[in-house]
């Protein structure tokens, strides 16, 4: 085999259409383009994005409007107003309160229940509930009733979350400054007491040295 044995497969490679030149080309004159016509001008053409004058897609698609978010989870709320006259020792779940059309229409899909602190708590119940309000937990405590926490969907029992506690917080640099100049004038003045004693030690031997000489004149 030679450098001139290779050859492309056919119709691998098409020849280039020559436009323009003549009639008998097939081409010729208009080259394809048609008479007339913002198409058929020299460096004339339309956008891709344009649609022929009516707004386009880019500019009728809303903007700057937040987002969605996908694992967002909705309740059916419920004040706890609405519950002040159940009897001492009941017990409520979302299927009773379903069922005496206490919570929202519910038509597309069920919700989970969220307890809300409106109003006065029953006294001596027990409550099932997806979620509560802090409000809602402080006052079911103090009427002496109980918040059971329910999974969703299936309802299994679960139990409260504690709170974990603050952390301390750090102390600030310049809190500690005082500090560190506090200790920088320590070792100052422990560096200067020395000196001082010597200072001190120095001036009492020339006293004694001017008190020897005036005996010795006199």
């Amino acid at each position: 085999m030679k450098l001139h044995d290779p050859q492309p497969r056919p119709g691998s490679h098409q020849a280039p259409r020559r436009l323009g030149r003549g009639h008998g080309s097939g081409r010729g004159k208009t080259a394809g383009r048609g008479t007339k016509g913002q198409k058929s001008r020299a460096g004339g053409g339309i956008p891709a994005w344009f649609e022929g004058g009516q707004t386009p897609l880019h500019i009728r698609t809303p903007k700057l409007h937040g987002f969605k978010n996908r694992f967002r989870v909705e309740y059916a709320p419920l004040n706890l107003g609405r519950l002040a006259d159940a009897a001492a020792g009941t017990l409520i779940t979302p299927d009773v309160l379903r069922h005496d059309q206490l919570l929202r229409d519910q038509k597309t899909r069920p919700m989970p229940v969220k307890i809300l602190g409106g109003g006065d708590a029953p006294r001596g119940v027990t409550i099932h509930a997806h979620a509560f309000t802090r409000s809602a937990l402080a006052k079911l405590a103090e009427a002496g009733s109980t918040a059971q926490l329910i999974s969703w969907p299936d309802g299994a029992p679960i139990e409260f979350e504690s709170e974990p506690k603050p952390e301390p917080k750090p102390r600030s640099k310049r809190a500690a400054k005082p500090a560190a100049d506090a200790t920088e004038e320590d070792e100052a003045a422990a560096e200067d007491e020395p000196a001082a004693a010597e200072a001190s030690s120095g001036e009492e031997e020339a006293q004694a040295d001017t008190a020897d000489e005036s005996e010795s004149e006199s």
